[in-house]
């Protein structure tokens, strides 16, 4: 697939290099070494398509004014064979590149070439990766990290997919450890009290009170009565756990599903003890002797994760902690199924977590870089102006579902990606909702659905969408029309900087340009009752544009309708 915007980013560099080359060779420029070419798109519109800093960067070897340097490499270059037509000087020594516009056409013909692969690069080599999110605590319902993380996690992966990567999709079970300790006590309380009264036992202050427990027990009686009444306990609380835990997990995967999310691979916790993988880890942390003994409980060492505390691998009482499975999670990742690069997405609250958890993988012998983290901030729901802590429908906290049935799978997933990760996310339930150009999602939503109307308005008429080639695309040169084309054009590089940021926010951002770029095209370009060879060229580009919205917003798993 074709990235036009890097393919002139290439030609500029060349170009750039060359003149440099041909400088030094003929004694304009001293000796120089030019491992990099910075190219930018200018803010404004009249500093050109393209921009270099090249100049700035090479006074202190050249020794010489950076405007001096400029003008030499503009005298130098070679514009043979490139889409470039001129190049200025501009400030203090930048160089300013104006494309031929014979690009933008050739942007459109491959638009229509490539259709739904159109947007899809290949920066990643089939580099096997991970990306595992959410991981939500299996003992209760999906809250709004949760919410945020799905919608995060999952565009990433799909970002990373359409930039060449072989992605992987995954959620840790959480079914070992002290919440499912604390989930079988709960549920333990909760049936001695269904059965014998509300008084027959205490139920534990720390203990999960929501309804769902409750609810699993009552089912549990159902069909089972009283029969574990006088069964000890911690038979009884194994019982309890394997009845309600995969009821819980089954929701939850319903729940995602019905959010846009289907994971590859859901991972149990469980499978790492079981299979050793944990006493394996831990011992190998110790032959690496980054481990010490204290109060009868195993630590690893502050002075291997950077702290002035060590931290606890195996409490005194023989019990692995969760940092413990976690290391052998990732090293399980890692060396037993060899994926190449691992993303986690962790809650803000997790951030003093990921330099240790780096820290243990150099323990364990395995390259830190491979691990990145992106942490995402909170959420603030907004209604009415004021902050929302109650669902309409339950009166309770807002959960995930709640969300998704009040505001829609589209409006969730495109608003917990409008800002980036790391900033904090105000969401105006009023606003996700509103028909109307305020809404972000509506107002692109309603792009496509309005190509898609005068489309059908047109066949019906017998105007069909022409080959690409048929079609005299150099009538298109009214602003209008070159801004949306240029606009088009850039897709494949957003899908590039996304994938290389993992900042599937720039994705909404850029289709809410485009649906605006297509609005202000509608609003000065007539298709209809134009001179045919205009009107067929016009045709096409509303086309092209439909093809872009769409490919961005199902790369976001969103919905494209073509009638609203």
């Amino acid at each position: 697939m074709k990235n036009i915007t890097e393919e002139l980013r290439q030609q500029i560099k060349n170009a750039v290099l060359g003149s440099v080359k041909k400088a030094v060779e003929a004694g304009e420029l001293p000796e120089l070494e030019v491992n990099d070419v910075a190219i930018e798109i200018p803010r404004e519109k009249g500093h050109g398509d393209f921009s270099t800093n090249i100049a700035m960067q090479l006074t202190k070897t050249a020794k010489k004014a950076p405007r001096l340097i400029a003008e030499t490499i503009i005298k130098n270059i070679d514009f043979s064979n490139t889409y470039i037509v001129e190049a200025t000087c501009a400030g203090p020594g930048f160089i300013n590149f104006t494309l031929d516009s014979k690009y933008l056409y050739d942007a459109v013909r491959i638009i229509k070439e490539e259709k739904e692969q159109y947007g899809r690069i290949n920066i990643g080599n089939g580099k096997k990766v991970m990306v595992e999110f959410v991981s939500a605590n299996p003992t209760g319902p999906l809250h709004m990290g949760n919410a945020r993380g799905g919608a995060l996690g999952d565009c990433i992966a799909s970002v990373l997919d359409a930039a060449g990567y072989d992605v992987t999709r995954e959620f840790l079970i959480n079914d070992a450890g002290n919440q499912i300790e604390k989930f079988g006590i709960s549920l333990e309380a909760r049936y001695i009290q269904l059965i014998k009264g509300a008084d027959a036992v205490e139920f534990p202050e720390d203990g999960y009170h929501g309804e769902d427990i409750t609810e699993h027990m009552k089912d549990f009686i159902a069909v089972h009565g009283d029969k574990y009444i006088d069964v000890p306990s911690e038979e009884r609380k194994k019982v309890f756990v394997d009845f309600a835990l995969p009821r819980n997990i089954q929701r939850i995967r319903e729940g995602l599903e019905s959010y846009g999310i289907h994971f590859d691979m859901w991972f149990s916790e469980q499978t790492l003890h079981k299979g050793g993988e944990v006493a394996e880890t831990i011992e190998l942390l110790k032959k690496n002797n980054c481990t010490v003994e204290n109060d009868g409980a195993l630590w690893l060492k502050g002075s291997v994760i950077g702290s002035e505390k060590d931290e606890v691998l195996v409490r005194n009482n023989g019990i692995p902690t969760y940092f413990a499975a976690d290391i052998a999670y990732h090293r399980n990742k890692f060396e037993t199924r060899g994926f190449e690069w691992v993303i986690n997405l962790w809650g803000a609250d997790h951030h003093g977590h990921v330099a240790r958890m780096k820290a243990a993988m150099a323990a364990i012998g395995i390259n830190p870089d491979r691990l990145d983290v992106v942490l995402f901030q909170l959420v603030r729901l907004y209604r009415n102006g004021e902050i929302a802590r109650m669902s309409k429908r339950t009166g309770k906290s807002i959960s995930l579902m709640d969300l998704v049935e009040e505001v829609g799978r589209d409006g969730v997933r495109f608003f917990f990606n409008t800002k980036a990760s790391g900033s904090h996310l105000d969401f105006d339930l009023d606003l996700a909702v509103k028909q109307s150009n305020e809404n972000p999602v509506f107002y692109v939503q309603y792009a496509h659905a309005r190509i898609c109307s005068m489309l059908k308005l047109l066949e019906s008429e017998g105007i069909m969408i022409p080959d690409v080639n048929a079609v005299k695309l150099e009538l298109l040169e009214r602003q209008e029309e070159l801004d949306l084309i240029k606009k088009l054009s850039e897709y494949p590089d957003e899908v590039r900087i996304s994938a290389e940021t993992l900042e599937p926010s720039r994705l909404t951002r850029y289709v809410q340009e485009v649906a605006a770029s297509f609005h202000s095209f509608y609003n000065a370009c007539r298709v209809r009752g134009e001179e045919e060879g205009l009107m067929k060229a016009r045709l096409v580009l509303v086309d092209c544009t439909r093809i872009v919205i769409r490919n961005v917003l199902d790369l976001l798993s969103i919905s494209a309708p073509e009638r609203m």
